[in-house]
């Protein structure tokens, strides 16, 4: 396995490099810091990319977007607005992957107008923290919103075209050369604080466990 860029570097200029978050006029949450070689730049945009989807043998087209972080929240919260006023929502959490692998809960038919305020609640774990993730889905469309624990936003599902127009809409440049930090060596952060906000954001959605 080869060696991290981060084991190479001394001790005081891990804590320095980890302590920068503005790149130009992007800012970054506390959740992610890129590679210390910085491979990739943060930087605010959206491409086009495709998933390929095993179980149907199909190509799903993707938008992934990158956004500063006080632009963040919001934009994920207006993406979701074309879903529709019923979803399904999935939350993850990689707090104990070590452990017990990734935890990923499911709910059901849950009013948009509900979630929202849910979440508003929880804007600092989803925001900042680097082991938390969330995604809202409409089967029916079929359409998904990610909000990853990289703090990227992600949209899955075919005729994207409403969701391009919030994020052209909240200034995010289409730039479909991009790389995203998620495409170098980076490293997440989390705290216990964060660990038992989760455990409260799966209770104020009704999720007992993993799916």
């Amino acid at each position: 396995m080869p060696e991290s860029g981060f084991e190479s570097v001394s001790e005081s200029d891990l804590e320095a490099h980890l302590g920068i978050s503005r790149y130009g006029d992007f800012v970054l949450t506390d959740a992610v810091r890129p590679s210390y070689d910085l491979d990739v730049v943060p930087s605010a945009g959206y491409r086009h990319d495709r998933y390929r989807d095993e179980q149907s043998r199909q190509d799903v087209p993707v938008l992934m977007a990158a956004v500063t972080r006080d632009e963040l929240f919001e934009t994920f919260i207006e993406l979701m607005e074309p879903l529709g006023q019923v979803v399904d929502v999935v939350i993850e959490s990689s707090h104990n992957y070590s452990r017990a692998g990734r935890q990923e809960c499911y709910r059901e038919h849950i009013d948009m107008p509900i979630l929202q305020s849910i979440l508003y609640d929880f804007e600092d774990l989803l925001v900042n923290d680097g082991c938390t993730g969330v995604a809202v889905l409409n089967p029916g469309l079929p359409q998904e919103v990610q909000f990853d624990e990289h703090k990227l936003l992600l949209v899955y599902g075919a005729d994207l075209s409403q969701y391009e127009r919030v994020l052209d809409r909240n200034a995010v440049p289409c730039r479909d050369d991009m790389r995203f930090i998620t495409e170098a060596e980076h490293v997440h952060s989390t705290n216990e604080e964060y660990i038992q906000q989760f455990e409260e954001l799966k209770m104020r959605l009704g999720m007992d466990g993993d799916f």
